[in-house]
């Protein structure tokens, strides 16, 4: 950081501060005093001109010196920190760019004395402010050389038109006119133009809505679609480079060894010649790979040169009169006779068909992505790639339309090559063939199907029509070593943005870059293992029909994106370049498959369950990146729009789903509480876990609380909301969330407590908070669960932390295996989501173990419908529901037998009905003492109460109770007492018990109604579920 040097005498009205905005590789930027000038121009007493903000990464004396251009920032009329708008504020989205950020609004919230005393204090005496770091040692460092950079032309435009003139140009266009003649040859050109065009407007879209760095169609198709697709074409687009600069190697080997074969040169034998120069040759491309992009753009200017010289010399050839030896070989120039024969299809052989055809012909248009491949190497990415793509593609059809017409009225099907069959006189009976009209009679070859020249026999016209043969061998030389070279770079580049966004395991290691353009050696010798593997193949029809299909994907999924970002309509979604269509990008997508398996189909399907395979593995791991992508916010419309026809929809009791607002807290603190609902609510329902926050407690929060919370969540399978909300108790903070939450048919219907079992030892206020969060939640006409456990829900014992005092511990937790577990500060355990997941009852297997219901109010069937809900899980689907009822002993069979009918009738999955016929006996004395005892603290005797009234005693300790009370619901007391000895007597092996929760009336004081629920719940190793309806259908046996 440099030294920010400041001298002043004194702070004066008018005079405006300078402020220095630094910053360094090692931290932010930080605000610093820099001058105060009392020499600062004023247009008027009043009006002051704003201040200059200086933004400078080193010391102002070491820029001088370096000469380098200090960026002027002004601030904004409203503050001298509030600034102008300013491009750096936006470079937080770039990779490795730190950006500048604002004042945040604290800080502009400050009030003026403050920013005046923070201003002042930064100042020493003699005025000179300092910040950590040594500017001097900064500016004495060397800098680096700038990465080489390119444009339109150089990057993309020659690059483009290298790769698409490859060999098909030279070695099989001509072989491809004879068999579909001139038409239909226009036609597979133009339909392959039609693809890659629509896919370069494609390209041209995304490449200008932002800035596009390294890893060209990869990069595109994961920021566009999201990791999950672009992962796989990341992987399959850069294998089909390695393959495609293979295709190119083989195809220049293949010229090699027949050139050898003319001067009667052979190394080994055929096949192992091609192997043998092919290695060569890509040995060559990767040492130039190596010397980095300035020589290996260099490289392919000399490449293109070469090829503009080679098709002025094929067009001049053209134009030459042949001589009795091309003639032989049925090279006559330009006749019409010839260009009408020629103009249609003459099928032969098993791949004489169109799509075959057009699948031979097809690998030469999938140079277009060359320019987009290394868009990180070029100056303006959202410029060059729509420019330099278009033209290329523009120029290169014109090329191969041009020389389709010109080789098909020069050359006829078929000759033999033999100067002696030359027609002497005018005899011409039996001349099969065009050649007798030129007077050449070639028809022993053609009806023994024998000859050797010809556009049907000869690969190598094009050099034969030109002017001088070699010059269209250094052009094909040329073509496929400018294509190899382009892919050899290529797949590399994409390969290694894909490797640094860590999407698969193991490949980081090919991440690394070297030098100035960071260029990927370790990426570039992993494509040249690749490429070397399908030389020695030597099989260039199956390498073809691999690397067809793998571009054909790769531009489907472009073509794609382009329309899934436009259908969405996403406010991100903002191209620079406008001439682009959602309906032509989606057509182009379909014509790509379609293409796909008409070409190859096995190749098709092969593609496929690659893409598959690396898809499902992505979206298995769910990478931690956020891209923004156009799947985001397609989700984003799709809920919003299913949201919004929900809420045109009345409910109906088929499609009841417990929709629960869990009161969790932090919900890394009771894990028991967020396993229970998650059992039941996951993939079905709304769960939202609620975390009030006490006012005293909002400032103490790290502010990434809530992030840490929703990884907790994500990383324990739960699929739920957080929602906190600042409150100044528990009863004011749930009730705003019970009227706040959800959204539209989205909200919550039910409310999940945890039961307070610490109540005895809580202060009265705590208490009458918590059933007034009961009587609220009824109020609301909510549904209610409260869940006890054994050894509690809050695990905040197990470390050193301080409890959020809106949910206030419950029974410490003590396990056998638990002896002095770690202390951990409170940012570490209680908001911090990446903690150990602590495993709970309901992770278990149940077994087949039973779930107890004891349904004794009609509440509308939530009792029955959650238990039903948890069996639908793995965990708990061999567990036996078993419902207890409340009956007497002359009508017991009959009540069992309509209960079982009614549950029939609803289609639950019952294991046994029981009913109780000595609920109403009067309980054990000594558990009816131990209820006594527990209230005890609690109750208001008739000494206490002498000159207060019973109202105004009920307005000062609203949870006492007075011996009145405590006699006019003794009955109620007896029976929960004794419904707890039959729950203890038949359920203390079960997984999980149900129970239905009695109704609070509005006088029972609050402590008597804590004491019940306690008792109803006590004395059970296994969670006890207190759980009520809001007295309205959810469950029905109707089919309407």
């Amino acid at each position: 950081m440099g030294q920010l040097a400041s001298k002043r005498d004194g702070l004066d009205l008018g005079v405006v501060p300078r402020v220095r905005f630094s910053t360094n590789e090692d931290g932010p930027p930080r605000y610093s005093p820099h001058q105060f000038d009392g020499s600062s121009q004023q247009r008027n007493d009043s009006l002051q001109i704003p201040p200059t903000i200086i933004v400078s990464d080193t010391d102002p004396s070491a820029s001088e010196q370096r000469g380098s251009r200090a960026e002027l920032r002004r601030s904004s009329l409203y503050s001298t920190l509030d600034l102008v708008p300013h491009l750096e504020n936006y470079a937080s989205t770039l990779p490795h760019r730190l950006s500048r950020p604002r004042p945040s609004l604290v800080a502009l919230r400050s009030a003026f004395e403050e920013v005046q005393a923070g201003v002042e204090a930064t100042t020493t005496d003699s005025g000179v402010g300092s910040l950590p770091g040594n500017g001097n040692e900064e500016s004495q460092t060397p800098q680096e050389k700038a990465p080489v950079r390119f444009g339109w032309m150089l990057g993309v435009m020659i690059r483009c038109m290298l790769n698409i003139w490859g060999v098909i140009l030279f070695l099989r266009l001509s072989w491809i006119t004879s068999q579909a003649g001139i038409l239909l040859t226009w036609v597979i050109i133009l339909m392959s133009v039609l693809v890659t065009t629509v896919t370069a407007l494609s390209i041209s879209a995304i490449a200008t809505n932002g800035r596009v760095i390294s890893g060209g169609a990869y990069f595109m198709i994961s920021r566009s679609l999201g990791p999950e697709i672009g992962g796989p074409i990341g992987m399959v687009f850069s294998f089909a480079n390695a393959c495609a600069c293979a295709l190119n190697t083989l195809g220049f080997a293949e010229v090699v060894r027949d050139l050898l074969l003319e001067f009667d040169v052979v190394i080994v034998d055929a096949i192992n010649d091609v192997r043998i120069v092919g290695v060569i040759t890509l040995t060559i491309l990767l040492l130039i790979s190596f010397a980095g992009m300035e020589w290996e753009s260099k490289a392919q200017i000399l490449f293109f040169l070469v090829l503009l010289v080679s098709f002025a010399n094929y067009f001049v050839g053209t134009f030459i009169p042949p001589s009795p030896e091309k003639q032989a070989q049925g090279i006559f120039s330009y006749r019409s006779d010839i260009f009408i024969s020629n103009l249609k299809p003459e099928w032969r052989g098993p791949e004489g068909n169109f799509f075959q055809m057009f699948a031979i012909f097809f690998p030469s248009t999938i140079g277009i992505l060359s320019g987009a491949n290394i868009s990180g190497d070029l100056e303006d990415p959202a410029t060059a790639i729509p420019k330099g793509t278009l033209v290329a593609i523009f120029w290169t059809t014109l090329s191969y339309l041009i020389i389709t017409v010109t080789v098909g009225s020069c050359v006829v099907r078929d000759a033999s090559g033999n100067v002696s069959d030359i027609i002497t006189g005018n005899i011409t009976d039996g001349c099969v063939g065009l050649g007798c009209n030129m007077g050449w009679n070639f028809t022993d070859c053609i009806e023994s199907q024998s000859c050797k020249y010809g556009l049907a026999n000869n690969l190598q016209v094009l050099g034969q029509v030109s002017g001088f043969y070699y010059l269209i061998t250094a052009g094909v030389f040329a073509a496929s070593l400018s294509s190899a070279l382009g892919f050899l770079v290529s797949g590399p580049k994409v390969f290694q943005c894909l490797c640094k966004d860590n999407l698969y395991p193991y490949i980081g290691f090919f991440a690394k870059g070297y030098g100035k353009n960071n260029e990927p050696i370790r990426a570039y010798l992993l494509c040249y293992v690749i490429a070397v593997a399908f030389i020695l193949i030597a099989d260039l029809n199956t390498i073809a029909a691999l690397i067809s299909n793998f571009f054909l994907c790769s531009y489907g999924l472009i073509n794609f994106s382009c329309f899934h970002a436009s259908i969405t309509n996403s406010p991100g979604w903002r191209p620079s370049f406008h001439y682009y269509s959602k309906w032509t990008a989606l057509f182009g997508a379909v014509i790509s498959i379609v293409l796909m398996f008409l070409f190859t189909w096995w190749a098709a399907l092969f593609t496929f369950c690659i893409i598959f395979f690396l898809f499902g593995y992505v979206n298995y791991n769910k990478p931690k990146v956020n891209w923004g992508s156009s799947v985001q916010a397609g989700t984003y419309n799709m809920a919003l729009s299913y949201s919004v026809s929900l809420s045109g929809v009345d409910d109906h009791v088929k499609n009841f789903r417990p929709q629960c607002l869990v009161l969790t807290g932090p919900p890394n603190q009771r894990p028991g509480l967020v396993d229970f609902v998650g059992s039941f609510t996951k993939h079905i329902s709304l769960m939202i876990c609620g975390d009030i926050v006490m006012e005293q407690d909002r400032q103490a929060q790290p502010q990434d609380t809530t992030d840490w919370l929703v990884k907790w969540l994500n990383k324990r399978k739960v699929r739920s909301f957080y929602t906190p909300f600042t409150a100044d108790s528990l009863r004011v903070g749930a009730r705003h969330l019970l009227q706040a939450s959800g959204l539209g048919k989205l909200k919550p219907n039910t409310l999940v407590l945890g039961f307070k079992a610490n109540w005895r030892d809580s202060s009265p206020e705590s208490i009458e908070d918590y059933i007034n969060t009961i009587y609220d939640t009824f109020d609301s006409n909510y549904c209610l669960c409260i869940l006890r456990m054994m050894d509690g829900l809050d695990i905040s014992d197990l470390f050193d932390v301080e409890v959020n005092q809106g949910f206030e511990p419950d029974e410490s937790v003590e396990t056998d295996n638990q002896q002095s577990p770690e202390k951990e500060s409170a940012d570490n355990i209680s908001y911090k989501g990446d903690t150990d997941q602590i495993k709970t009852v309901f992770q278990n297997d149940q077994g087949k173990k039973t779930i107890d219901v004891y349904w004794i109010a009609d509440d509308g069937g939530l009792t029955l419908l959650v238990p039903y809900l948890l069996t639908r899980r793995k965990r708990w689907h061999r567990s036996k529901v078993r419902v207890f009822i409340v009956g007497d002993e002359q009508n017991m069979e009959e009540g069992r037998n309509e209960m079982i009918a009614l549950l029939k009738r609803f289609r639950l999955d019952i294991h046994d009905v029981t009913v109780m016929t000595d609920s109403e006996k009067r309980p054990n004395s000594k558990n009816l003492s131990r209820f006594v005892d527990s209230v005890a603290p609690f109750m208001l005797h008739d000494e206490q109460q002498e000159g207060v009234s019973t109202q105004e005693q009920r307005k000062r300790a609203p949870w006492k109770i007075s011996e009145k009370e405590f006699e006019a619901f003794k009955l109620k007391t007896e029976r929960k007492v004794r419904l707890n000895e039959i729950i203890r007597r038949n359920s203390q092996h079960a997984a999980l018990v149900l129970v239905s929760l009695p109704v609070p009336h509005s006088d029972c004081p609050s402590a008597l109604y804590m004491a019940w629920l306690d008792t109803l719940t006590c004395g059970l190793h296994c969670p006890v579920v207190l759980i009520r309806g809001n007295q309205q259908n959810v469950i029905t046996f109707y089919c309407q």
